[in-house]
């Protein structure tokens, strides 16, 4: 199967999933599911979506749903690189398609301005796939680690480059809302993006 037939696949099996449930550990399980498939089957990203910057990670979109209720991105960190604590505000499933990534995840607080409890790290490397986050589990950090820069393909219950989500002092609980947005692959993006 040609790389592209093989995304094309994907896509339409998670939007069979996401259309058929509303329950969000349902989706998750049967996403990561097909994800676990993908990767297994040697499913080879673009090369212009496996470029990292040396100034932050980047989030390449790899398709958006056209009503906005899912989206699936490749998000790329260079050695070294972390994200600053955070949430999602919605469903989440992650594959390491390349490299491996430290997670570091944090207990959701539910009382403002108290610093965060750990819950815990976990190495993902290379075929592993996690369910990243629910509505009511969704913050944590991630740092690539090994010999390689880490490339992940994440499926999220919303146009991730577009919702407003919380950053976390996790020091002191402080939250700030950001949007990450969209990075734009060097070559032309219109045959990944497909609405």
């Amino acid at each position: 199967m040609k790389p592209e037939d093989a995304l094309q696949t994907f896509v339409r099996d998670v939007e069979l999933v996401v259309g058929s449930t509303d329950d969000e550990h349902e989706v998750t399980k049967r996403v990561a599911e097909r994800l676990s498939a993908l990767l297994a089957g040697g499913y080879r990203l673009p090369a212009e979506v496996l470029r990292g910057s040396d100034e932050h990670h980047v989030n390449y979109p790899l398709y958006i749903a056209a009503d906005d209720s899912w989206s699936l991105a490749c998000v790329v960190w260079n050695l070294g690189q972390r994200t600053p604590v955070h949430g999602h505000e919605t469903w989440g499933v992650a594959g390491i398609y390349a490299g491996a990534e430290r997670e570091l995840r944090y207990v959701k607080p539910t009382a403002a301005d108290s610093p965060l409890t750990p819950a815990g790290e976990h190495v993902w490397e290379r075929g592993q796939v996690t369910v990243c986050c629910t509505t009511d589990d969704d913050v944590h950090a991630v740092v690539a680690v090994g010999t390689e820069p880490a490339v992940g393909i994440h499926v999220y219950g919303g146009n991730i480059g577009t919702m407003e989500r919380r950053l976390y002092d996790p020091a002191t609980g402080a939250v700030r809302w950001f949007v990450s947005g969209w990075d734009t692959p060097a070559a032309d993006s219109s045959s990944l993006a497909r609405k």
